[in-house]
Parts: structure tokens; C-alpha cells; sequence
């Protein structure tokens, strides 16, 4: 697992109340802290949309059959692991929060 998914997976999982003053007090804005957190959570979802696909085409066959289809357990055991995964948005507004994001003004 890369560093990056490791600190993705470092992320809790469970939505939590957040200190709007404290998002806004970064930005100045609240809405454009919003902005900023949603720019990230889309970048993060296609990333791990892409990666989930990269690993899951490994096992694909192309020579599909009703009669041939049968469990991976390794392919079972990566979807899990991006189940149990935070959200993009909980782990884009974790970034946020802990000063890991870069944003500027055009």
C-alpha cells in the first residue's frame, strides 16, 4: 500500500460535526472553503476510482461465460479494503483542516 493510501486509510470513516468558524477562518470564506475541500474530494475520488479500476482489470478475463464465472479471493479482498475506506469528502476536509492542501486565488 503507497503512503498516500496509507493516509487515506488513516482517515475515521464516520462523519463528524466540524467547527465551521474553523473552516472559514482558512479561507476567509466559508463557502470558499467549501469549494476548496469539494476541488479535492473529486481529485481523490478519481483517483481511487482509477486505481480500484487498474487493480480489478488485472483479474479480468476476456473471455467471459455465464458458466465461467467464479469468485477471486483477491479480487473480493480489494474491493473490501476500498469499502472500508474514508469517503472522499472526509479525507478531502481531513487535508483541509490539517494544512495539507495547497489553494490559490485566480
Amino acid at each position: 500500500m503507497s503512503s498516500n493510501k496509507k493516509a487515506m486509510a488513516a482517515v475515521d470513516p464516520i462523519a463528524r460535526t466540524r467547527d465551521v468558524n474553523a473552516m472559514k477562518a482558512k479561507t476567509g470564506n466559508l463557502y470558499e472553503s467549501i469549494v476548496v475541500i469539494a476541488k479535492r474530494a473529486n481529485q481523490i475520488s478519481v483517483s481511487m476510482k482509477e486505481e480500484l479500476h487498474r487493480k480489478l482489470d488485472e483479474f479480468s478475463s476476456h473471455t467471459d461465460n455465464l458458466e465461467e464465472i467464479h469468485e477471486n479471493k483477491e479480487q473480493i479482498e480489494i474491493s473490501r479494503i476500498y469499502e472500508r475506506m474514508a469517503n472522499p469528502a472526509l479525507q478531502a476536509t481531513a487535508e483541509f483542516m490539517d494544512d495539507k492542501i495547497y489553494y490559490r486565488k485566480k
